[in-house]
């Protein structure tokens, strides 16, 4: 069926099937979903080549891939890709990477709209001092931004989790079960999500009357190798009368070489150390499925993706048009690696260990 058909059909004009299908905010919601439940039922499929001549719009989104020598594909962005990929599909919209190394990434946005080869971008990863936002802002680029700055703090649409409130929840926790002498092995603080994650630390800390210069902090790239670096540095050399016995990791990825390095040392969870992690909700690693099931701070990243991609092409179509910060709340799942603080008797658990590899 072609568009003049399906609108005798209907008895609409073209223009307001057209406009139907591509979210046009004009269009009632019962007239849009009359003419996609017809076009569902009689197969109709709007030309692509047209569809981009009628509305202006390339159908596609678009995203600036950092890539070079010290760039590792990093498994939360595949998860987040996949999910916001599964809802581009659904509004038929397509997703185009734009490849640039760090340095080069100004002049990657400014190709992008040059070309008008998408027809709005995302921002991950944000800075501290992002200074993305006033450049796509300045070349007419829509867009959003999967995590907020320090600075502008507001005044830019974004959707983000409550990272300070989850890991001031988590450090709670262990400060209820007594532990006063924690650590946290953080992600990079040049980004701000690892700046919000450190803040709800110390809150929590000061609200039961801990100095923060007494927290042992590392940050560090979130990945197996430097979880078990910094883990063997705090425990292998340590007295167990002042070595950690409450332990915050800020990835699953960093946790697998925190257990990897207790496991070396014969520490156990939750009788010489108790350890909470933040899950991203991945397929294949499961905190449930460790050894000792891991306490966690939760909150999918593939549905960040979704919702991402759905309120992008809806700030495309008009449909949104404030630039609203949506944070959602984490949720805090405890299971068997906390457990009260350890007794004298325990703390001296721990064996001398060779070398870290």
């Amino acid at each position: 069926m072609n568009l003049k058909q399906l609108s005798e059909l209907l008895d609409l004009s073209q223009t307001t099937i057209s406009r139907a299908l591509n979210g046009y905010p004009e269009v009632s919601e019962r007239t849009r979903f009359k003419v996609v439940e017809a076009a569902r039922k009689h197969g109709y499929k709007p030309n692509s080549n047209a569809r981009k001549l009628a509305t202006g719009r390339a159908g596609s989104i678009g995203y600036v891939l950092p890539v070079g020598r010290n760039v590792d594909l990093d498994p939360h962005f595949v998860e987040f890709l996949s999910g916001m990929g599964e809802h581009a599909l659904s509004r038929e919209v397509d997703l185009s990477l734009t490849p640039a190394p760090y340095e080069k990434e100004s002049e990657a946005y400014r190709r992008i709209a040059a070309s008008r080869s998408v027809d709005g971008v995302y921002l991950s990863s944000m800075r501290n001092d992002e200074q993305r936002i006033a450049l796509v802002r300045g070349l007419g680029l829509p867009f959003l931004a999967h995590g907020r700055a320090l600075a502008p703090a507001d005044g830019y649409a974004c959707v983000d989790i409550d990272n300070e409130g989850a890991f001031h929840a988590a450090t709670r926790l262990l400060l209820q079960l007594g532990h006063k002498r924690l650590a946290y092995l953080n992600g990079d603080t040049d980004y701000a999500f690892a700046v919000h994650r450190l803040n709800g630390v110390t809150r929590a800390m000061s609200e039961y009357g801990l100095a923060a210069e007494s927290l042992r902090h590392h940050s560090a790239a979130m990945n197996e190798e430097n979880g078990y670096r910094l883990a063997m540095v705090m425990f292998r050399d340590s007295d167990p009368a002042t070595r950690p016995t409450g332990v915050l990791s800020a990835s699953m990825f960093t946790t697998l070489g925190i257990v990897r390095a207790l496991n070396h040392l014969g520490l156990k969870m939750p009788d010489d150390v108790s350890v909470i992690t933040h899950d991203d909700v991945f397929p294949f690693l499961k905190p449930e499925s460790f050894s000792v099931p891991l306490t966690t701070t939760r909150s999918s990243i593939r549905a960040a993706g979704a919702r991402i991609c759905e309120r992008l092409v809806d700030i495309i179509t008009g449909v949104e048009s404030e630039p609203v910060q949506e944070i959602w709340p984490v949720e805090l799942i405890v299971r068997a690696s906390t457990g009260p603080v350890p007794t004298e008797g325990k703390r001296a658990r721990g064996r001398a260990a060779e070398p870290a590899d």
